[in-house]
């Protein structure tokens, strides 16, 4: 830490005139992820308030911590890691790179905003504006978002906090990432660091990337800060060093993960909306949605409110109540079906998979069973309320993109921005990079709701696909369509053109191809020709039956393929050739004995005949038997 005196001088710049942004350490917070994190003073009016303290009755990872014990972390400890990881990386650029003009305040509100970027999330995290807003008031959007700049202008007015309207406007829009949100005089590339919307590449990423694997067991770690310290301001971009290509990638990969196995669990997935459900069943009475919108009940808004409805004894909300003693007993909604979806088909399935429609063909099916739709109806206790179509995206950062393709690298050699070409990293990647998981629930855990449940489902499915089908023929068979261009992605350095090497000096000569051959032959490696199930056989007995010979001899005159085998029509003098080109005396001789065994065993003589396999000292053999 540079000396008090210092600090002071370096404070009195004119973005800062009351030295609030002066980094004085004030106490060090000891973190699961980065260890040792200093706080300094102007962090520690944002930490020490209500709004932020907020933050340690809202689980990271929501109902992760059904499935998952130890995932009890919470929105506190991420955001400290996320500003910890942001003022790591201005820093950087500040000390490395003077000719930026990153200022103390510079360094200090990317910090700030890496601190309060959550300020604004509900209970459980993204099942509050995920799930439960858009059903609660899907008049109303609400993001999250939106709560972190209410709560952090309500945090600066309520504890006094002494910066200027241009650095709070800065600071919601570093929280944002958008430019556009503040003095046009604010560096670019500022904005890239805690909400990166070039290529989702931020200290966000990394924090929870690595907090919430450790946290559920996965223990994965990856270099970041290698990746932070070697991170370079060029053209007004974040670029890295290219050849920490291969980790980047790696980074988008594991977000990818993280969605597919952790977030999208398909038991935590249902205890969501299970609370979902208790807390729209409780609406009406407590107006949880309202609370939102002001800032002072939005403090009181966290995972307790659980607790505040299990609490209550009013007979209003023992609807709510029995849900979540399901929760406890582990009656959870059950996973009926599910299937992988490509991304191109996303928003077609988002259409047509409908509970409604699933519910539809459920009570079709049945009808046709069992008698009319009147009559399931009243014997059947499910109604289309009890199935829940969910539908997520899960992607490495960019959607259907790869992040890579959207992120800048240099080398020692140019120093230069550029994009990642072919062979800077690896290329065992996937062709898509997006995908979307349907996954069909039942509210009713009973086996004949389940099953009606899936067949009736895959019965949609089966239509569905149909219209996908005909949908892709129709685009085939339109000129128009199939001569359309796909806009393209960011430019990537042209591959290199393949040069080929050098021949070796007589290594393409007749002789040599020849002589090379010969030695292919001379092996016995004939893996081009059709072998015998016999051909293991050494001998065959000198009795055979005159049934077998008549089959040898219907084998010998029959245009099919011989069981046996043989070297009819095979080039034989091409294939074993001495060093001087010439024909191999030892094989001519087993041709001619091979030729002459067939005859005597078509005339049926009785005498010693050898069926030997190809091999090793075949003609020597044949020679033999000739000469006898």
């Amino acid at each position: 830490m540079e000396p008090i005196a210092n600090q002071q001088v370096a404070g009195t710049q004119n973005d800062d005139p009351t030295g609030f942004f002066i980094p004085i350490e004030v106490r060090n917070i000891k973190d699961i992820v980065h260890e040792e994190i200093p706080i300094h003073s102007y962090l520690s009016v944002f930490i020490d308030s209500e709004p932020f303290q907020r933050l340690r009755d809202i689980k990271q990872l929501g109902t992760s911590s059904y499935v998952w014990p130890g995932a009890t972390h919470t929105r506190f400890e991420h955001c400290i890691g996320v500003a910890h990881l942001a003022r790591t990386l201005a820093s950087r650029f500040k000390t490395n790179q003077p000719e930026l003009g990153i200022t103390n305040r510079d360094v200090a509100c990317v910090e700030i905003a890496g601190l309060c970027h959550d300020l604004g999330h509900g209970p459980w995290s993204h099942v509050w504006d995920g799930i439960f807003m858009p059903q609660a008031q899907p008049d109303t959007p609400w993001q999250h978002e939106m709560g972190s700049d209410m709560m952090f202008d309500y945090l600066v007015k309520a504890y006094k906090i002494p910066i200027s309207s241009k650095d709070a406007s800065f600071i919601k829009a570093l929280i944002a990432g958008e430019p556009g949100q503040c003095d046009p005089s604010e560096k670019r590339y500022l904005f890239d660091i805690v909400a990166n919307k070039r290529n989702g590449l931020d200290v966000d990423k990394f924090d929870y990337i690595q907090r919430d694997s450790r946290m559920t067991g996965e223990n994965l770690t990856f270099p970041v800060l290698r990746i932070l310290h070697s991170a370079k301001v060029l053209d007004n971009q974040i670029c890295y060093k290219i050849k920490d290509a291969n980790q980047i990638y790696r980074i988008c990969q594991r977000r990818y993960e993280l969605h597919k196995h952790v977030y999208n669990h398909k038991t935590a997935r249902a205890i969501e909306y299970m609370i979902v459900d208790a807390l729209l069943l409780a609406e009406p009475h407590m107006k949880i949605a309202e609370r939102v919108y002001k800032p002072e009940s939005f403090l009181r808004l966290n995972d307790y409110i659980k607790n505040e409805i299990e609490m209550s004894q009013g007979p209003e909300l023992e609807a709510s109540r029995q849900i979540f003693k399901r929760i406890k007993h582990r009656d959870l909604y059950r996973s009926v079906d599910q299937k992988n979806i490509k991304f191109a088909d996303g928003e077609d399935v988002k259409t047509y998979v409908t509970r409604e429609r699933i519910y539809e063909k459920l009570m079709s099916n049945r009808a046709s069973e069992q008698g009319t739709e009147t009559d399931v109806i009243d014997n059947f206790d499910l109604q289309v309320g009890d199935i829940i179509v969910d539908i997520t995206m899960m992607h490495h950062g960019m959607k259907q993109h790869n992040p890579v393709d959207f992120t800048k690298f240099y080398s020692k050699l140019t120093n230069a921005p550029m994009n990642a070409g072919p062979g800077d990293y690896s290329e065992l990647r996937p062709v898509e990079h997006a995908e979307l998981l349907l996954r069909i629930y039942s509210k009713k855990s009973d086996m004949k709701y389940l099953h009606a449940v899936q067949e009736a489902y895959r019965a949609v499915m089966d239509d569905l696909d149909i219209i996908l089908e005909s949908k892709e023929k129709a685009k085939l068979s339109t000129p128009a369509v199939a001569a359309a261009t796909v806009t393209p992605g960011p430019e990537t350095p042209a591959a290199q053109p393949t040069v080929p090497l050098p021949a070796t000096p007589g290594s393409d000569t007749a002789s040599e191809r020849t002589r090379k051959f010969s030695r292919v032959g001379s092996r016995n490696h004939f893996t081009s020709f059709k072998t015998s199930p016999l051909s293991n056989t050494r001998r065959l007995s000198s009795d055979l039956s005159s049934n077998t010979a008549s089959t040898l001899s219907s084998h010998a005159s029959d245009t099919s393929p011989s069981p046996f085998t043989t070297f009819e029509g095979c080039p034989l003098a091409d294939l074993f050739q001495d060093e001087e080109g010439g024909k191999d005396p030892a094989v001519a001789g087993s041709s001619a004995a091979t030729a002459a065994g067939g005859k005597r065993a078509r005339e049926g003589e009785d005498e010693n005949d050898s069926l030997l396999p190809v091999g090793d000292g075949l003609g020597i053999k044949r020679r033999r038997e000739s000469g006898k």
